[in-house]
Protein backbone atom coordinates (compact mmCIF):
# COMPACT_ATOMS: atom_id res chain seq x y z
CA UNK A 1 0.00 0.00 0.00
CA UNK A 2 1.44 3.38 -1.02
CA UNK A 3 0.51 6.27 1.25
CA UNK A 4 0.43 9.51 -0.70
CA UNK A 5 1.46 12.71 1.07
CA UNK A 6 1.57 16.29 -0.26
CA UNK A 7 5.34 16.16 -0.74
CA UNK A 8 6.43 12.60 -1.27
CA UNK A 9 5.27 9.06 -0.64
CA UNK A 10 5.93 6.23 1.75
CA UNK A 11 6.10 2.70 0.40
CA UNK A 12 5.18 -0.09 2.78
CA UNK A 13 6.89 -3.40 1.95
CA UNK A 14 4.53 -6.12 0.79
CA UNK A 15 5.84 -8.46 3.52
CA UNK A 16 3.97 -6.40 6.10
CA UNK A 17 0.66 -7.26 4.44
CA UNK A 18 1.29 -10.87 3.53
CA UNK A 19 -1.87 -12.49 2.17
CA UNK A 20 -2.92 -15.89 3.47
CA UNK A 21 -4.98 -18.13 1.19
CA UNK A 22 -7.95 -18.94 3.42
CA UNK A 23 -10.07 -20.55 0.69
CA UNK A 24 -9.50 -24.02 2.18
CA UNK A 25 -10.46 -22.98 5.71
CA UNK A 26 -14.20 -22.58 5.04
CA UNK A 27 -16.25 -25.24 3.25
CA UNK A 28 -19.59 -23.44 3.20
CA UNK A 29 -21.02 -25.92 0.72
CA UNK A 30 -20.16 -28.90 2.92
CA UNK A 31 -20.78 -27.13 6.24
CA UNK A 32 -17.24 -27.25 7.71
CA UNK A 33 -15.13 -24.50 9.28
CA UNK A 34 -11.48 -24.68 10.35
CA UNK A 35 -11.29 -23.11 13.80
CA UNK A 36 -7.90 -21.53 13.01
CA UNK A 37 -9.93 -18.64 11.58
CA UNK A 38 -10.76 -17.72 15.20
CA UNK A 39 -7.22 -17.88 16.59
CA UNK A 40 -4.58 -16.89 14.03
CA UNK A 41 -3.12 -13.39 14.36
CA UNK A 42 -2.20 -13.01 10.67
CA UNK A 43 -5.69 -14.07 9.59
CA UNK A 44 -7.06 -11.46 11.97
CA UNK A 45 -4.86 -8.74 10.47
CA UNK A 46 -6.07 -9.78 7.03
CA UNK A 47 -9.67 -9.45 8.26
CA UNK A 48 -9.03 -5.83 9.17
CA UNK A 49 -7.72 -5.19 5.64
CA UNK A 50 -10.16 -7.24 3.59
CA UNK A 51 -13.35 -7.61 5.65
CA UNK A 52 -13.61 -4.42 7.70
CA UNK A 53 -11.90 -1.85 5.44
CA UNK A 54 -14.15 -2.53 2.39
CA UNK A 55 -17.47 -3.24 4.20
CA UNK A 56 -20.33 -1.01 5.31
CA UNK A 57 -19.95 -0.81 9.11
CA UNK A 58 -22.48 0.43 11.65
CA UNK A 59 -21.41 3.72 13.26
CA UNK A 60 -24.26 5.17 15.30
CA UNK A 61 -27.98 5.95 15.48
CA UNK A 62 -29.26 9.20 13.98
CA UNK A 63 -30.89 10.09 17.31
CA UNK A 64 -27.39 10.66 18.75
CA UNK A 65 -27.01 13.82 16.63
CA UNK A 66 -29.36 16.80 16.99
CA UNK A 67 -27.30 19.93 16.38
CA UNK A 68 -23.98 20.83 14.70
CA UNK A 69 -21.04 19.76 16.81
CA UNK A 70 -22.74 16.73 18.36
CA UNK A 71 -20.31 13.82 18.15
CA UNK A 72 -19.89 10.15 19.01
CA UNK A 73 -16.61 8.23 18.95
CA UNK A 74 -16.53 4.62 17.82
CA UNK A 75 -14.50 2.15 15.76
CA UNK A 76 -14.44 0.77 12.24
CA UNK A 77 -12.62 -2.49 12.80
CA UNK A 78 -9.82 -1.29 15.08
CA UNK A 79 -9.68 2.17 13.51
CA UNK A 80 -11.00 4.84 15.92
CA UNK A 81 -13.42 7.28 14.27
CA UNK A 82 -15.40 10.38 15.20
CA UNK A 83 -18.95 10.64 13.90
CA UNK A 84 -20.28 14.20 13.99
CA UNK A 85 -22.81 16.65 12.56
CA UNK A 86 -21.08 19.45 10.65
CA UNK A 87 -22.24 23.07 10.35
CA UNK A 88 -24.50 22.15 7.44
CA UNK A 89 -26.09 19.36 9.51
CA UNK A 90 -24.41 16.70 7.41
CA UNK A 91 -23.28 13.52 9.19
CA UNK A 92 -19.56 13.00 8.66
CA UNK A 93 -16.95 10.66 10.10
CA UNK A 94 -13.21 11.08 10.51
CA UNK A 95 -10.30 8.94 11.58
CA UNK A 96 -9.75 9.87 15.21
CA UNK A 97 -6.02 10.32 14.83
CA UNK A 98 -4.03 13.54 14.61
CA UNK A 99 -2.01 13.96 11.40
CA UNK A 100 0.98 15.17 13.45
CA UNK A 101 1.90 12.36 15.85
CA UNK A 102 -1.19 10.18 15.67
CA UNK A 103 -2.88 10.68 19.05
CA UNK A 104 -6.65 10.81 19.19
CA UNK A 105 -8.07 14.30 18.66
CA UNK A 106 -11.19 13.41 20.65
CA UNK A 107 -11.02 11.27 23.79
CA UNK A 108 -14.61 11.69 24.94
CA UNK A 109 -17.22 9.03 24.18
CA UNK A 110 -19.78 11.60 23.05
CA UNK A 111 -20.68 15.25 23.47
CA UNK A 112 -20.76 18.54 21.60
CA UNK A 113 -17.88 20.70 20.41
CA UNK A 114 -16.77 23.31 17.88
CA UNK A 115 -13.35 21.80 17.24
CA UNK A 116 -11.42 18.58 17.83
CA UNK A 117 -8.09 19.39 19.47
CA UNK A 118 -5.23 16.98 20.02
CA UNK A 119 -3.99 17.16 23.62
CA UNK A 120 -0.48 16.10 22.58
CA UNK A 121 0.69 19.18 20.60
CA UNK A 122 -2.50 21.19 20.14
CA UNK A 123 -3.30 20.69 16.47
CA UNK A 124 -6.99 21.57 16.12
CA UNK A 125 -9.56 20.53 13.49
CA UNK A 126 -13.02 21.92 12.77
CA UNK A 127 -16.27 20.03 12.14
CA UNK A 128 -15.39 19.72 8.44
CA UNK A 129 -12.10 18.03 9.36
CA UNK A 130 -9.95 21.01 8.35
CA UNK A 131 -6.77 21.77 10.26
CA UNK A 132 -7.51 25.23 11.68
CA UNK A 133 -4.86 25.77 14.34
CA UNK A 134 -1.18 24.75 14.59
CA UNK A 135 0.87 26.01 17.55
CA UNK A 136 4.26 27.41 16.47
CA UNK A 137 3.21 27.26 12.84
CA UNK A 138 6.09 29.59 11.97
CA UNK A 139 8.49 26.73 12.68
CA UNK A 140 7.27 24.76 9.66
CA UNK A 141 8.69 25.17 6.12
CA UNK A 142 6.94 27.38 3.55
CA UNK A 143 5.71 24.22 1.79
CA UNK A 144 3.59 23.32 4.84
CA UNK A 145 -0.07 23.86 3.88
CA UNK A 146 -2.72 23.29 6.55
CA UNK A 147 -5.24 22.46 3.79
CA UNK A 148 -3.30 19.27 3.09
CA UNK A 149 -3.23 17.98 6.69
CA UNK A 150 -6.88 17.74 7.71
CA UNK A 151 -8.42 14.71 9.36
CA UNK A 152 -8.76 11.61 7.18
CA UNK A 153 -12.45 11.42 6.29
CA UNK A 154 -14.54 8.29 5.90
CA UNK A 155 -15.47 8.71 2.22
CA UNK A 156 -18.99 7.31 2.30
CA UNK A 157 -21.71 7.64 4.96
CA UNK A 158 -25.26 6.41 4.45
CA UNK A 159 -28.18 5.38 6.63
CA UNK A 160 -31.11 3.03 6.71
CA UNK A 161 -34.09 3.98 8.87
CA UNK A 162 -31.94 5.86 11.39
CA UNK A 163 -29.01 3.42 11.43
CA UNK A 164 -25.85 5.16 10.19
CA UNK A 165 -23.21 3.15 8.34
CA UNK A 166 -19.85 4.10 6.86
CA UNK A 167 -17.21 2.50 4.65
CA UNK A 168 -13.60 3.28 3.78
CA UNK A 169 -14.18 1.92 0.28
CA UNK A 170 -13.92 4.90 -2.12
CA UNK A 171 -16.25 3.23 -4.64
CA UNK A 172 -18.62 0.98 -2.68
CA UNK A 173 -21.77 -0.85 -3.62
CA UNK A 174 -24.57 1.43 -2.29
CA UNK A 175 -25.69 0.59 1.25
CA UNK A 176 -29.23 -0.32 0.21
CA UNK A 177 -27.89 -2.67 -2.47
CA UNK A 178 -25.48 -4.20 0.03
CA UNK A 179 -28.36 -4.89 2.44
CA UNK A 180 -30.50 -6.43 -0.30
CA UNK A 181 -33.38 -8.50 1.07
CA UNK A 182 -31.99 -8.00 4.59
CA UNK A 183 -33.65 -4.56 4.62
CA UNK A 184 -37.08 -6.27 4.61
CA UNK A 185 -36.17 -8.12 7.82
CA UNK A 186 -34.59 -5.05 9.42
CA UNK A 187 -37.69 -2.96 8.74
CA UNK A 188 -39.75 -5.34 10.84
CA UNK A 189 -37.92 -3.72 13.76
CA UNK A 190 -37.24 -0.23 12.40
CA UNK A 191 -40.35 0.78 10.45
CA UNK A 192 -43.29 0.51 12.82
CA UNK A 193 -44.54 4.01 11.99
CA UNK A 194 -43.48 7.22 10.27
CA UNK A 195 -41.82 8.59 13.42
CA UNK A 196 -38.99 6.03 13.36
CA UNK A 197 -36.87 5.03 16.36
CA UNK A 198 -34.86 6.73 19.10
CA UNK A 199 -32.14 5.66 21.54
CA UNK A 200 -32.89 5.31 25.25
CA UNK A 201 -30.40 4.70 28.04
CA UNK A 202 -27.10 5.44 26.34
CA UNK A 203 -24.54 2.87 25.17
CA UNK A 204 -23.43 -0.08 27.29
CA UNK A 205 -19.93 -1.43 26.67
CA UNK A 206 -18.18 -4.55 27.89
CA UNK A 207 -15.26 -6.79 26.90
CA UNK A 208 -15.42 -10.53 26.20
CA UNK A 209 -12.69 -13.07 25.61
CA UNK A 210 -13.69 -14.51 22.26
CA UNK A 211 -13.42 -13.93 18.53
CA UNK A 212 -15.85 -11.39 17.10
CA UNK A 213 -17.13 -13.86 14.48
CA UNK A 214 -18.48 -16.21 17.16
CA UNK A 215 -20.92 -13.54 18.32
CA UNK A 216 -21.82 -12.19 14.88
CA UNK A 217 -22.42 -15.69 13.54
CA UNK A 218 -24.62 -16.71 16.49
CA UNK A 219 -26.90 -13.71 16.08
CA UNK A 220 -27.21 -14.52 12.36
CA UNK A 221 -27.96 -18.22 12.60
CA UNK A 222 -28.28 -19.79 16.03
CA UNK A 223 -31.71 -20.37 17.55
CA UNK A 224 -30.44 -23.90 18.25
CA UNK A 225 -28.64 -22.90 21.46
CA UNK A 226 -31.63 -21.19 23.09
CA UNK A 227 -33.29 -24.12 24.88
CA UNK A 228 -29.98 -25.50 26.22
CA UNK A 229 -27.84 -22.44 26.94
CA UNK A 230 -30.71 -20.30 28.25
CA UNK A 231 -32.63 -23.02 30.08
CA UNK A 232 -32.28 -21.38 33.49
CA UNK A 233 -33.23 -17.94 32.15
CA UNK A 234 -36.29 -19.36 30.39
CA UNK A 235 -37.28 -21.05 33.64
CA UNK A 236 -37.02 -17.77 35.55
CA UNK A 237 -39.10 -15.92 32.98
CA UNK A 238 -41.84 -18.55 32.64
CA UNK A 239 -45.07 -17.87 34.59
CA UNK A 240 -44.88 -21.22 36.40
CA UNK A 241 -41.15 -21.11 37.14
CA UNK A 242 -40.84 -24.55 35.54
CA UNK A 243 -39.84 -23.39 32.08
CA UNK A 244 -41.76 -22.58 28.90
CA UNK A 245 -44.47 -24.82 27.49
CA UNK A 246 -43.46 -27.54 25.05
CA UNK A 247 -45.04 -25.75 22.09
CA UNK A 248 -42.84 -22.74 22.82
CA UNK A 249 -39.68 -24.81 23.27
CA UNK A 250 -40.23 -26.57 19.95
CA UNK A 251 -41.29 -23.58 17.89
CA UNK A 252 -41.09 -23.57 14.13
CA UNK A 253 -39.84 -20.67 12.07
CA UNK A 254 -37.54 -19.56 9.29
CA UNK A 255 -33.93 -18.51 8.89
CA UNK A 256 -32.78 -16.13 6.17
CA UNK A 257 -29.25 -16.27 4.77
CA UNK A 258 -27.94 -13.61 2.40
CA UNK A 259 -25.21 -13.97 -0.26
CA UNK A 260 -23.78 -10.81 1.33
CA UNK A 261 -23.36 -12.60 4.66
CA UNK A 262 -26.36 -11.17 6.51
CA UNK A 263 -28.66 -13.48 8.43
CA UNK A 264 -31.89 -13.49 10.44
CA UNK A 265 -33.81 -16.20 12.25
CA UNK A 266 -37.26 -15.97 13.77
CA UNK A 267 -40.10 -18.17 15.09
CA UNK A 268 -43.30 -17.94 13.05
CA UNK A 269 -46.61 -17.88 14.89
CA UNK A 270 -49.84 -15.89 14.44
CA UNK A 271 -49.70 -14.83 18.10
CA UNK A 272 -46.09 -13.63 18.22
CA UNK A 273 -45.86 -10.79 20.72
CA UNK A 274 -43.43 -8.54 22.54
CA UNK A 275 -42.17 -10.05 25.79
CA UNK A 276 -42.36 -6.94 27.98
CA UNK A 277 -46.00 -6.80 29.11
CA UNK A 278 -46.22 -3.01 28.95
CA UNK A 279 -44.81 -2.97 25.42
CA UNK A 280 -47.16 -5.76 24.33
CA UNK A 281 -50.24 -3.99 25.70
CA UNK A 282 -49.30 -0.72 24.00
CA UNK A 283 -48.52 -2.27 20.60
CA UNK A 284 -51.17 -2.00 17.90
CA UNK A 285 -50.58 -5.29 16.08
CA UNK A 286 -53.42 -4.62 13.61
CA UNK A 287 -51.76 -1.37 12.50
CA UNK A 288 -48.45 -3.19 12.14
CA UNK A 289 -50.08 -5.86 9.97
CA UNK A 290 -51.45 -3.11 7.77
CA UNK A 291 -48.05 -1.41 7.48
CA UNK A 292 -45.64 -4.35 7.41
CA UNK A 293 -47.74 -7.26 6.23
CA UNK A 294 -48.78 -10.46 7.97
CA UNK A 295 -45.51 -12.30 7.27
CA UNK A 296 -43.41 -9.82 9.20
CA UNK A 297 -45.79 -9.50 12.14
CA UNK A 298 -46.03 -13.27 12.66
CA UNK A 299 -42.26 -13.60 12.12
CA UNK A 300 -39.35 -11.15 12.45
CA UNK A 301 -41.31 -8.37 14.18
CA UNK A 302 -40.75 -9.76 17.68
CA UNK A 303 -38.75 -12.82 18.75
CA UNK A 304 -35.73 -13.47 16.60
CA UNK A 305 -32.09 -12.64 15.98
CA UNK A 306 -30.15 -11.03 13.15
CA UNK A 307 -26.74 -9.86 11.94
CA UNK A 308 -25.84 -7.38 9.23
CA UNK A 309 -22.45 -8.55 7.96
CA UNK A 310 -19.90 -8.25 9.31
CA UNK A 311 -20.45 -7.15 12.94
CA UNK A 312 -23.78 -5.39 13.55
CA UNK A 313 -26.54 -7.41 15.25
CA UNK A 314 -29.96 -6.81 16.71
CA UNK A 315 -32.82 -8.41 18.68
CA UNK A 316 -36.28 -7.02 17.83
CA UNK A 317 -38.15 -8.30 20.90
CA UNK A 318 -36.24 -6.06 23.31
CA UNK A 319 -34.97 -3.31 20.99
CA UNK A 320 -31.33 -4.33 21.32
CA UNK A 321 -28.81 -3.28 18.68
CA UNK A 322 -25.10 -3.97 19.09
CA UNK A 323 -21.66 -3.98 17.48
CA UNK A 324 -18.99 -6.63 18.03
CA UNK A 325 -15.83 -4.52 17.84
CA UNK A 326 -12.79 -6.74 17.12
CA UNK A 327 -9.89 -6.34 19.56
CA UNK A 328 -7.59 -9.07 18.32
CA UNK A 329 -8.36 -12.71 17.46
CA UNK A 330 -9.17 -13.54 21.09
CA UNK A 331 -11.12 -10.51 22.26
CA UNK A 332 -14.11 -8.38 21.32
CA UNK A 333 -15.71 -5.29 22.79
CA UNK A 334 -19.50 -5.26 22.78
CA UNK A 335 -21.33 -1.95 22.38
CA UNK A 336 -25.10 -2.15 22.86
CA UNK A 337 -27.95 0.33 22.49
CA UNK A 338 -31.67 0.09 23.25
CA UNK A 339 -33.84 1.63 20.55
CA UNK A 340 -37.61 2.14 20.76
CA UNK A 341 -40.33 3.61 18.59
CA UNK A 342 -40.32 7.41 18.90
CA UNK A 343 -44.10 7.23 19.31
CA UNK A 344 -43.81 5.19 22.51
CA UNK A 345 -44.88 7.09 25.64
CA UNK A 346 -42.30 7.39 28.45
CA UNK A 347 -43.59 4.47 30.53
CA UNK A 348 -43.48 2.11 27.52
CA UNK A 349 -39.96 3.23 26.59
CA UNK A 350 -38.84 2.60 30.14
CA UNK A 351 -40.41 -0.86 30.19
CA UNK A 352 -38.53 -1.82 27.01
CA UNK A 353 -35.26 -0.35 28.30
CA UNK A 354 -35.49 -2.30 31.55
CA UNK A 355 -36.46 -5.51 29.79
CA UNK A 356 -33.45 -5.21 27.48
CA UNK A 357 -31.15 -4.41 30.39
CA UNK A 358 -32.34 -7.41 32.40
CA UNK A 359 -32.08 -9.86 29.52
CA UNK A 360 -29.35 -8.67 27.13
CA UNK A 361 -27.57 -5.94 29.09
CA UNK A 362 -23.98 -6.51 30.33
CA UNK A 363 -25.30 -8.54 33.27
CA UNK A 364 -28.48 -9.74 31.58
CA UNK A 365 -29.65 -13.28 32.25
CA UNK A 366 -29.34 -14.24 28.58
CA UNK A 367 -26.25 -12.19 27.77
CA UNK A 368 -24.23 -13.89 30.51
CA UNK A 369 -24.92 -17.29 28.96
CA UNK A 370 -23.81 -16.17 25.49
CA UNK A 371 -20.61 -14.56 26.71
CA UNK A 372 -19.69 -17.69 28.64
CA UNK A 373 -20.20 -19.84 25.53
CA UNK A 374 -18.03 -17.66 23.29
CA UNK A 375 -15.26 -17.45 25.87
CA UNK A 376 -15.37 -21.22 26.38
CA UNK A 377 -15.09 -21.89 22.64
CA UNK A 378 -12.17 -19.49 22.37
CA UNK A 379 -10.38 -20.77 25.48
CA UNK A 380 -9.91 -24.30 24.14
CA UNK A 381 -9.31 -23.39 20.49
CA UNK A 382 -5.56 -22.78 20.80
CA UNK A 383 -4.60 -26.39 21.50
CA UNK A 384 -2.73 -28.02 18.61
CA UNK A 385 -5.06 -31.00 18.23
CA UNK A 386 -8.17 -29.02 19.15
CA UNK A 387 -7.34 -26.37 16.58
CA UNK A 388 -6.94 -29.06 13.91
CA UNK A 389 -10.45 -30.48 14.34
CA UNK A 390 -13.04 -28.83 12.04
CA UNK A 391 -16.34 -27.47 13.29
CA UNK A 392 -19.70 -28.73 12.02
CA UNK A 393 -22.13 -26.29 10.39
CA UNK A 394 -24.27 -28.87 8.60
CA UNK A 395 -27.65 -28.41 10.25
CA UNK A 396 -30.21 -27.72 7.54
CA UNK A 397 -27.69 -28.35 4.78
CA UNK A 398 -29.49 -28.22 1.44
CA UNK A 399 -32.76 -26.96 2.93
CA UNK A 400 -32.38 -23.39 1.68
CA UNK A 401 -35.20 -22.42 -0.68
CA UNK A 402 -37.58 -19.67 -1.72
CA UNK A 403 -40.46 -20.31 0.67
CA UNK A 404 -42.82 -17.94 -1.17
CA UNK A 405 -43.48 -15.85 1.94
CA UNK A 406 -40.17 -14.38 3.05
CA UNK A 407 -37.65 -12.63 0.75
CA UNK A 408 -34.51 -14.45 -0.32
CA UNK A 409 -33.45 -17.99 0.48
CA UNK A 410 -34.68 -19.30 3.83
CA UNK A 411 -34.15 -22.47 5.82
CA UNK A 412 -35.75 -23.91 8.95
CA UNK A 413 -35.52 -22.07 12.27
CA UNK A 414 -33.12 -24.70 13.60
CA UNK A 415 -30.43 -24.48 10.95
CA UNK A 416 -26.86 -23.34 10.23
CA UNK A 417 -27.84 -21.90 6.86
CA UNK A 418 -27.17 -18.26 7.75
CA UNK A 419 -23.92 -19.29 9.42
CA UNK A 420 -22.79 -20.95 6.20
CA UNK A 421 -23.73 -17.81 4.27
CA UNK A 422 -21.83 -15.68 6.80
CA UNK A 423 -18.62 -17.68 6.37
CA UNK A 424 -19.03 -17.93 2.60
CA UNK A 425 -19.06 -14.12 2.46
CA UNK A 426 -16.10 -13.95 4.85
CA UNK A 427 -14.17 -16.35 2.59
CA UNK A 428 -15.08 -14.32 -0.49
CA UNK A 429 -13.79 -11.06 0.98
CA UNK A 430 -10.70 -12.66 2.49
CA UNK A 431 -9.67 -14.07 -0.91
CA UNK A 432 -10.45 -10.92 -2.92
CA UNK A 433 -8.04 -7.95 -3.09
CA UNK A 434 -9.66 -4.89 -1.50
CA UNK A 435 -9.76 -1.35 -2.88
CA UNK A 436 -6.48 -0.39 -1.18
CA UNK A 437 -4.65 -3.30 -2.84
CA UNK A 438 -5.44 -2.27 -6.41
CA UNK A 439 -2.39 -1.89 -8.60
CA UNK A 440 -0.22 -4.22 -6.55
Amino acid sequence: MTIETPHGALRRPAELARTIDVSGLVDAEGGLVDRVIFTDQEIYRQELRRVFAPSWLFLAHADQFHKPGDFFTTYMGEDPVIVTLDRNRRVRAYLNSCRHRGARVCRADYGATRNFTCTYHGWSFDLEGKLVSVPNKAGYPESFDTREWGLVEVPHIDSHRGLIFGTWNPDPVPLRESLGDMAWYMDAMLDHDDEGTVVVGGVHKWVLEGNWKLAAEQFATDWYHVNMSHASALMVLSPTGKGPKDEIVHRTGRQYGSPNGHGAGFPVHPKNRFDAKTVHQWTDYAALRERLGEARVEGPLTNGHATVFPNFSYLPVNGSIRVWHPKGPDRMEVWAWTIVDRSMPPEVREAQRLYNLRTFGPSGIFEQDDGENWSEVQAVAHGFVTNSVPLNYQMGLGSERDDGRHPGQTSELYSDAAGRAFYARWRELMTTPAWHEEGK
